[in-house]
């Protein structure tokens, strides 16, 4: 039994790492992002999109710079790498949120608009989290070519 474990994590210690630090990242990124998104909702009174964004904002630029070199580990960037990140941030965010609302409204239809969002918030959050590291790792940072090359890297 033993053996089989060492075993599979050999085989896939290479993505296990990554996820552990992709984990690391993320936990640091959302509680940064959950205190800025809950004081621009609930001390600052913006709306809902409004505070998510400026949050996804501002923990994207972290998040790119800490999944680069520590969860990727990209060493030489091209060009079309910022690119390739920011399509994968707005598209995982639009989806994420928009699917979030709804869906909590539908299922907390009795409760006040400001438990809704903040629960919203918080669901959004999760279904981001999951699509953005699927994206970073096959859009964003995917290995391409030889063994290790990771596409932003030059060859």
């Amino acid at each position: 039994m033993i053996k089989k474990i060492r075993e599979l994590y050999d085989r896939y210690k290479d993505f296990i790492m990554e996820v552990i630090h992709f984990g690391i990242v993320g936990v640091a990124n959302t509680v940064m992002g959950w205190v800025i998104m809950a004081v621009l909702y609930n001390l600052i009174h913006l709306n809902y999109w409004v505070s998510s964004a400026i949050s996804y904002f501002i923990g994207s630029v972290f998040s790119y710079h800490a999944n680069a070199k520590l969860t990727f580990k990209v060493e030489k960037r091209d060009k079309w790498l910022p690119w390739r990140f920011a399509l994968n941030i707005i598209v995982c965010y639009l989806v994420a949120f928009s699917v979030a609302q709804p869906l909590v409204k539908r299922l907390l239809s009795s409760q006040p608009a400001v438990v809704v969002d903040n629960v919203a918030m918080v669901v959004g959050m999760g279904f981001f989290v999951i699509m953005n590291f699927f994206g970073q790792k096959l859009f964003v940072f995917r290995t391409r070519g030889k063994k290790g090359e990771k596409a932003g890297e030059n060859s």
